[in-house]
């Protein structure tokens, strides 16, 4: 008996160890934006695919996280489990648990991890609850983690290990480091993911920033050049060509002034900001329209991804181009159902075989210590990832468009 429970306390003490160690993991930012607004949108999706994912790996009943707002009553949020296609209300946010009351209010007063007895549930089963705070960066609890342990695997567990009683301390050893190698292994894999992620973001946005800073230093180069002509002009008391020249640089200011743009996603902003300098630089007339959305359904590096390449595409097409023929629209919409993305420019025509999707394919010349035939190959895979489709096509002999359909998938 006194083995039995000295087992069980093991399993439950690694359980303990592993939920902090899940709670510390969950994105606090999608949580909490799933708790202001507490539906099945990407975020809830995002957090249950999560503690799936999670709940596999550990071999656990259940895993979800929970409200504790009073000390009667717990509810589910966010159960980790698989989609079920067939029934759009499985696990109902706000599910009342099967909590004994002390636990609840242990919870609500204290904030402590808990570890519940077995409870007996028609609809699940016999299980016991462990319990662990979700924390958020200022250490305030914001849910809790349940785990539930059902009592016949603790029990096949027990049953094994007494079975094999010469090899308890051997077993006990082994699941303790298998577990936390296999916790630190999924962990590490993540942070490498996310650190890859960081590194792809940061070149994307060293790019952009390094063009931006191109185009503001050639036209702080080109008006100090206006500078001194203008002083040229004033000091061979030449007044009316002093004048025409300043009409002619009030003109390149009111183009300066209409590269502001209003619009709400700051990395879009910024990224449509740098190619306007980039094209005024090229004497390409390029104009935008851009919904007031948020865009929030697609990540911010992916967004940047697929308009930075196509846009830089249309700079490349259109400046072979004299420069009164020169043109870029740019329209990023969105409707119920899809955000669309069009990129038209004036130049050469596209021919219809073009393998213009294939990595390594380029129209443009090889030079030294430069890959071309990326661009098109990355923005399709990343439209592929999303679920969406894209097209390049000439409509006559002088106009190309790129054509970019996101599905939403709340």
């Amino acid at each position: 008996m006194k083995m039995k429970n000295t087992v069980e306390e093991s399993i439950i003490s690694q359980s303990l160890s592993i939920g902090e160690s899940i709670a510390r993991s969950i994105d606090m930012k999608t949580y909490k934006r799933f708790l202001g607004n507490p539906e099945k949108n990407n975020y809830y999706w995002a957090i249950r695919s999560y503690l799936s994912d999670a709940k596999d790996k550990t071999g656990a009943l259940y895993m979800y996280t929970m409200e504790i707002n009073n000390p009667s009553v717990a509810r589910a949020m966010v159960v980790g489990q698989p989609v079920n296609e067939e029934q759009s209300d499985d696990y109902p946010i706000g599910e009342i648990c099967l909590i004994p009351k002390k636990f609840v209010r242990e919870a609500f007063f204290q904030g402590t991890p808990f570890v519940t007895d077995f409870v007996e549930d028609s609809k699940y089963g016999t299980y016991l609850t462990v319990g662990v705070p979700i924390k958020d960066e200022a250490e305030q609890v914001i849910g809790y983690l349940g785990i539930d342990l059902s009592a016949s695997s603790l029990d096949n567990i027990k049953k094994d290990i007494l079975e094999n009683n010469i090899l308890l301390f051997i077993f006990n050893g082994a699941l303790i480091i298998i577990t936390i190698t296999s916790f630190f292994l999924i962990q590490r894999w993540y942070q490498k993911e996310l650190a890859k992620e960081v590194d792809e973001t940061e070149d994307t946005y060293q790019t952009e920033i390094k063009s931006l800073i191109t185009s503001v230093s050639s036209l702080r180069h080109d008006f100090t050049n206006h500078i001194q002509v203008l002083y040229g002009f004033l000091q061979l008391r030449e007044a009316e060509q002093a004048r025409q020249y300043v009409e002619a640089l009030s003109k390149e200011v009111q183009t300066l002034e209409s590269i502001k743009l209003d619009i709400n996603h700051p990395g879009l902003a910024i990224l449509l900001q740098t190619k306007k300098l980039a094209a005024q630089n090229n004497q390409i007339d390029m104009s935008f329209t851009v919904a007031q959305s948020s865009f929030d359904y697609i990540k911010t590096i992916d967004l940047i991804k697929i308009l930075s390449n196509l846009i830089d595409n249309a700079i490349d097409a259109t400046i072979v181009l004299p420069e009164e023929q020169r043109k870029i629209v740019v329209d990023c919409t969105v409707d119920f159902k899809k955000y669309i993305f069009q990129i038209t420019n004036t130049g050469p025509k596209i021919s219809p075989n073009t393998p213009i999707f294939e990595q390594g394919y380029s129209t443009k010349r090889e030079e030294k210590d430069k890959v071309h035939g990326q661009g098109l190959f990355i923005v399709k895979s990343i439209v592929e990832k999303y679920d969406g489709q894209i097209s390049l096509y000439s409509k006559n002999d002088s106009e190309t468009v790129a054509y970019v359909e996101i599905p939403l998938k709340f």
